[in-house]
Parts: C-alpha cells; structure tokens; sequence
C-alpha cells in the first residue's frame, strides 16, 4: 500500500484541500437547487380531491368480478381474399358451454411426461 494519498493531502500548497472544499459547496448547492425546483413543481400540482369528490359505491353494493367464458365471433365467409384491415374489431360472445376445463383424470398436465402426475 502506498502514501501517496496522505502525501497530497499532507502536501504544502493545499490545493486538494481547497478543491476538495469548492466540491463539497458545489455539491449542496446541487442539492439546495434540486430541493427548490421540487418545492415548485409540488406547488404546481393539483391538490388531493375532497372527500365529496371522492368515487362513491354504487347504489346496489360493490361491483365483483365476473367470471364467463368467451368464444370469438366467426370469420366473415366471402369468395375473395379477406385482408387484415379489411376485419375491423375482431369480437366475442359468451360460449354456451361455461364449464371450465379441467385435466383427464390419470393426466398429469404436463407436457410429455406421460405418467400418472404424483397420485
């Protein structure tokens, strides 16, 4: 390990120790400025919304999650070829089967692995 570090800041002329003091004023100034430029844009904001503004509950209680399953619309029959921009809005209809899926029994679900799946 070397002295050179304790050499300059021993040295005679202190100039690190002029510099390394004009960097630390430098830096709170940095940090004076960011702090009022903060302060201002925070004035600029919008205030919180009162209470009376805040959303209300419906009047028939909350709203819960729905749960359907969906099948997509048919593809338009033509005799000519169909382009992409030429579809629009692809939609969907609830399916007439709600059940969900569920796994064959004695299939683990895994892909390929062809075993009972940990029963």
């Amino acid at each position: 390990m070397t002295n050179a570090w304790t050499d300059l800041a021993a040295g005679g002329s202190g100039a690190l120790a002029i510099w390394l003091i004009v960097a630390a004023f430098v830096v709170v100034a940095l940090l004076i400025g960011a702090f009022a430029f903060g302060s201002r844009q925070k004035r600029r904001e919008p205030p919180p919304p009162r209470p009376e503004e805040q959303p209300q509950v419906p009047e028939g209680g909350p709203v819960h999650e729905e749960r359907e399953r969906r099948e997509p619309d048919e593809m338009p029959r033509t005799d000519e070829r169909t382009l992409p921009h030429e579809l629009g809005h692809q939609g969907s209809r609830t399916s007439t089967d709600q059940d969900r899926p569920r796994w064959d029994e004695g299939s683990s679900g895994s892909f390929g692995s062809g075993g009972p799946g940990g029963r």
